[in-house]
């Protein structure tokens, strides 16, 4: 892994070289208090947690230079979450290390656009490279790929919910992963470097109730079941973002890759 990531260094170099983008990425150092700064990020994902529920935004629009301009519309009721939450026995924790994102249940059936990735997805072994995405009432319409474009298939055709979207996550342009300037080859690192997309499986919790709500429930609110769930990155510099509030209002959330809300 380290000398895929490395791929100029060797061995035990390469290791110690992934280890220190390990930390850095996890914002541990020699010259910070690392417990102290993961509850200053907590707090600041809290507070874009609160301000985006608080909105209830109908849809999102997203849209930069590099083609991407797409429309996601939210289910009612839905939970942006992200950063620490709290165990069933209260206790507060961080259930992803690193973690840079405020996520939610985009509706299945309300996605309309073109949307092109950043960053390479790396899917079973297989790097996808230079792809983008065209969605018509929720579902891939048509998709290519200058490098895996089988693989990219694959993924989209592995189950009926595969080709529909189950997550849409902000994380804003700055951020320590994205200002690293390296690729770690593994989605859970990747996807806290840029705003991302999930094919695939949405999450329960990501809507009130939705937990302990049947399965059936949560697929009338617009939920999206599949076996699969894959997260592939499309933030940009220049990304913005406008929400669209039920009663029509419009906000700006994104300006030039970063939040402003």
């Amino acid at each position: 892994w380290a000398e895929k990531v490395f791929p100029n260094l060797k061995g035990d170099e390469a290791v110690e070289a992934l280890w220190d983008a390990i930390f850095e990425a996890c914002r541990v150092r020699e010259d910070n208090d690392p417990v102290k700064e993961w509850e200053n990020h907590n707090e600041i994902l809290a507070q874009h947690n609160k301000i985006l529920n608080d909105y209830q935004f109908e849809s999102l629009h997203f849209k930069n230079s590099l083609g991407t301009d797409l429309t996601v519309k939210l289910v009612d009721n839905h939970v942006w979450a992200g950063g620490a939450e709290h165990s069933t026995q209260g206790v507060i924790f961080n259930p992803n290390i690193p973690t840079e994102e405020t996520f939610t249940m985009p509706h299945k059936f309300g996605v309309n656009g073109k949307v092109v990735a950043t960053k390479p997805l790396n899917y079973q072994g297989n790097l996808i490279e230079d792809f983008w995405l065209e969605f018509k009432e929720g579902k891939v319409v048509a998709f290519d790929a200058l490098k895996e474009k089988a693989t990219l298939q694959n993924l989209i055709e592995f189950d009926e919910g595969s080709s529909y979207l189950g997550e849409v996550a902000l994380i804003s342009h700055d951020s320590p992963i994205q200002n690293s300037g390296i690729l770690f080859l593994n989605t859970l690192f990747d996807e806290n470097a840029s705003c991302h997309l999930a094919l695939g499986r949405a999450y329960p919790m990501n809507v009130q109730g939705g937990t302990s709500m049947s399965a059936e429930d949560l697929e009338k609110l617009g939920y999206n079941h599949s076996m699969a769930h894959s997260d592939f990155m499309f933030g940009s510099e220049d990304m913005n973002i406008v929400g669209t509030t039920k009663d029509g209002k419009q906000v700006q959330i994104f300006k030039d890759g970063n939040f402003v809300i």
